[in-house]
């Protein structure tokens, strides 16, 4: 006796690799748009934070002292939401390719005034809007900024 065993059981793992290799892809590539989502969610992110805290910057330099100059550089506020500084917040999120369309701009005035040693405080929203829709989900992004009127 030569031989216990024939071959022919090996027959039928043939489509093994196959199938394993296909899970494997599948799930390597389940991670990398993982990976991809959350580095595009924390840069959406970023950029909304920034883009409060550029408008913020705008409010506490033109405060009430601040008369001369043209109508885009001229004191903003004390009145809730001054164009200029919407402009300011929606010109600082385009350039980081969100759409200023969707943006959600709150400025206030606590102390119902503009004047140097008061505060204000802007507010933006942003909804999140993933690349990939095989796991969707809607979060809306936002960053408040406070700062004290210096001008």
């Amino acid at each position: 006796m030569t031989g216990g065993r024939s071959d022919t059981g090996r027959g039928n793992s043939k489509g093994q690799s196959l199938i394993e290799f296909s899970l494997v892809c599948f799930i390597l590539f389940m991670v990398v748009l993982a990976v991809v989502e959350t580095g595009r969610m924390v840069l959406v992110n970023a950029t909304v934070a920034n883009a409060a805290r550029a408008g913020a910057r705008y409010a506490v330099v033109h405060g009430s002292s601040r008369t001369t100059g043209s109508a885009s550089t001229d004191a903003s506020g004390p009145s809730g939401n001054p164009a200029q500084v919407l402009t300011v917040v929606k010109d600082f999120a385009s350039a980081g390719l969100l759409s200023p369309t969707l943006l959600v701009i709150t400025v206030t005035y606590p102390g119902s005034s503009n004047a140097p040693g008061q505060l204000v405080d802007v507010t933006v929203s942003y909804p999140y809007n993933p690349l990939t829709t095989f796991l969707p989900f809607k979060v809306n992004l936002g960053s408040t900024t406070q700062g004290v009127i210096e001008f």
